[in-house]
């Protein structure tokens, strides 16, 4: 019975999102789009010359993928944010846009408004009158 309840601690550990305070710095470019789209693309086209050819057309799509986008002026947004330990890392936000200087949650990959997400729990916790 102790190995289950260890199990089910450390899956809802596991499966709960992590989120962290950070602090907008600059906002960059990403272009993982037009790369993953390159590379597949090239892999297809590489594939004539067998897996070693795949291979290399992978890559070779990849880095053309990626400048293909920015010179089609396609680039999605990033923000580059230091998180509540120090550390600097660039999260992808396509669907909103901050200011530098502005505080926000990491989760994942993906960058959150601070403020709207401490909204939404203090409202999800409580009760509708009409409940």
């Amino acid at each position: 019975m102790k190995k289950l309840g260890t199990l089910a601690l450390t899956l809802t550990l596991l499966a709960a999102g992590s989120a962290h305070a950070a602090e907008v710095l600059e906002e960059t470019k990403d272009h993982t789009t037009g790369k993953s789209v390159g590379g597949m693309n090239g892999m297809m086209i590489g594939a004539i010359g067998g897996p070693i050819g795949m291979l290399i057309g992978a890559g070779i799509g990849a880095l053309f993928g990626g400048e293909a986008q920015e010179a089609a002026g396609l680039s999605d947004r990033a923000y580059k944010v230091r998180t509540a330990d120090g550390k600097e890392k660039v999260v992808r936000s396509p669907a909103q846009e901050f200011a530098v200087g502005d505080k926000v949650e990491t989760r994942g990959n993906r960058v959150h408004d601070a403020a709207e997400l401490a909204d939404n729990r203090l409202y999800d916790s409580a009760y509708s009158y009409r409940e």
